[in-house]
């Protein structure tokens, strides 16, 4: 259903507020350099401090660009499973072609609670839900047991795996089958994972090396090898670089040093260091992505 380099994509701002023109043209541009697949309004979209108006504009503003020429999974998780619920009817109200949603953070369900939140969405909404499973950030992990329960629900169609447990995607291919789609939401193993039973990777780094990822996805899939070692490597030093410091102002800087938006990020996260600053467009310079004269 889905697969190759999808983008996480980061959330321009201008003076505090969203600046719909540079997103739009960022998208466009992703597009252009053949990502697969968009995700707006995820956590490297600076979900949790966007107003709902403003979360619902982000992914209006997404489809409206794609087009239907790749596909656009909405971030549409709550610790909330009522506010979970109206912004996955949102997402499919506005066209979106899935729906992304992270495992409940802060209130620590247990898998009961779990399940229950998912089956909830997935009955009240009738979109493709990916499950976002992601210990470093909510705290909890989804077992693969109660992943594989929760894709007997026709809605339930995959999940983005940030565990960084390699073993992960093979026990889920074993349990749950290959239709099930696993989606890496790790930039650094998204190899391995393909290796394991993925079929992507839903990507931080593809921010700022769109077209990189994209080939990197695609050289796997026509199975020539070399490729796939050669951009792994190119890559390697980026992906590291993106997680310098918090998770998007990484990336947004390099999108700023593309000339893409500015690197405003909203608080609690704040400027990135010189340091940081340098090794990031350091990493890029040496993967390629930045012009000598910039």
């Amino acid at each position: 259903m889905f697969r190759g380099s999808i983008t996480a994509l980061i959330t321009p701002f201008k003076d505090e507020a969203v600046d719909e023109k540079a997103f739009q043209s960022f998208v466009q541009w992703q597009i252009d350099e053949g990502t697969h697949g968009l995700v707006p309004c995820g956590t490297t979209g600076e979900s949790p401090t966007l107003s709902h108006d403003e979360h619902k504009r982000v992914v209006e503003l997404c489809v409206e660009v794609a087009k239907g020429k790749v596909p656009v999974i909405a971030g549409t998780g709550s610790n909330s499973t009522e506010e979970a619920i109206e912004l996955t009817r949102h997402a499919k109200r506005a066209g979106a072609d899935a729906a992304l949603v992270v495992t409940p953070y802060y209130n620590k369900p247990n898998q009961e609670g779990l399940k229950l939140h998912y089956k909830a969405i997935a009955d009240a909404v009738d979109i493709p839900i990916v499950i976002y499973n992601i210990p470093g950030r909510s705290v909890i992990d989804m077992s693969v047991e109660t992943m594989a329960e929760l894709a007997k629900h026709p809605n339930i169609v995959g999940c983005k795996d940030a565990t960084a447990d390699l073993a992960r995607p093979l026990r889920t291919r074993l349990e749950i089958g290959p239709d099930f789609c696993q989606l890496s939401g790790e930039d650094s193993t998204a190899v391995a994972f393909l290796a394991q039973g993925g079929v992507g990777c839903i990507s931080v780094t593809s921010n700022v090396a769109p077209r990189l990822c994209a080939q990197l996805q695609d050289a796997w899939t026509l199975g020539t090898d070399d490729d796939v070692y050669r951009i792994r490597d190119i890559l390697a030093p980026v992906h590291d670089a993106m997680f310098v410091e918090s998770n998007p102002g990484p990336a947004k800087y390099g999108a700023y040093l593309l000339g893409k938006c500015r690197p405003e990020t909203r608080l609690p996260l704040a400027p990135l260091g010189m340091k940081s600053k340098a090794r990031i467009e350091e990493a890029m310079r040496s993967a390629g992505l930045l012009d000598d004269d910039y």
